[in-house]
């Protein structure tokens, strides 16, 4: 996979935010609210529960249907940060070896019911930020967290920081096709070239961010980054954020596995 490939699949997530879907046009600051409590509500349960997770997938589900958000990249996403979550949670079946789980007359250890656990709660956490950036974009959030009256210089430092990732690809993309160009073969691929190429898209970055600096201060940048877009809160933002708020509560309060699975059988047997 080539570097002009990895540079489109990060801008992607950003594309998909110009969409104009029900789940799109909510209002920033209730999708942060309610993504924020799924969050809580999602780490707050024991670390040997998990079929009281698998409800909430309902969630992400519905915001990637509504939403129009391709399944599979949001997937992809997930798998590739992964390796994170199994490595936290590798080693809970050596360490926690007790057995509390018996099932078709195997026993399982509360070690592998945590590693499991530690997994769907890695799932719904990751795929929902991701869900949010995707249906809101990466700057809706960050103006959603000012207009709920965080500092704006917390607010600029993580606009700041997404911006300037963009541009430190761009740069390291113009030296990579500089290279690129000037190299035949496998000439041109040793560490010394690479340790140069590094000093270059340094110096090059800082350029380019300080070009960029002077260019804000001309046009009265203040330390505050303000928006043309004007938020209001709506019938539909309050049934989103109604409906959510009470499917997490049945979620986290009552069994619903249990009580959808004596439905089923209700009906069906």
């Amino acid at each position: 996979m080539t570097f002009d490939t990895q540079y489109y699949n990060i801008g992607f997530l950003d594309q998909l935010s110009y969409k104009d879907t029900f789940v799109h046009r909510l209002d920033p600051r209730v999708k942060l609210v309610v993504t924020l409590l799924f969050l809580f509500t999602v780490i707050s349960f024991s670390k040997y529960e998990i079929f009281a997770l698998v409800p909430f997938f309902l969630y992400p589900v519905l915001l990637m249907t509504l939403g129009e958000i391709p399944f599979m990249f949001i997937l992809k996403k997930v798998l590739l940060v992964s390796p994170f979550a199994v490595f936290i949670g590798i080693f809970n079946p050596l360490l926690d070896s007790g057995q509390v789980f018996i099932f078709n007359g195997f026993t399982i250890s509360a070690g592998w019911l945590s590693f499991i656990s530690i997994l769907i709660k890695f799932t719904l956490t990751v795929s929902t930020a991701l869900l949010l950036i995707a249906t809101t974009s990466f700057p809706g959030v960050c103006h959603a967290l000012r207009r709920l009256k965080l500092p704006a210089i917390f607010v600029s430092q993580l606009l700041f920081l997404y911006r300037y990732l963009f541009v430190l690809m761009e740069e390291t993309m113009r030296i990579v096709r500089a290279r690129n160009m000037r190299s035949f073969g496998e000439r041109g691929k040793d560490m010394r070239i690479y340790v140069r190429l590094a000093g270059t898209l340094f110096l090059r970055a800082v350029e380019r961010a300080e070009r960029i600096y002077h260019a804000m201060l001309s046009r009265g940048f203040q330390g505050d980054m303000p928006t043309l877009k004007h938020f209001q809160i709506k019938s539909g933002d309050v049934f989103f954020a109604l409906s959510a708020l009470a499917l997490l509560f049945v979620f986290r309060f009552f069994p619903a596995t249990e009580i959808l699975g004596r439905f089923v059988q209700g009906v069906f047997l």
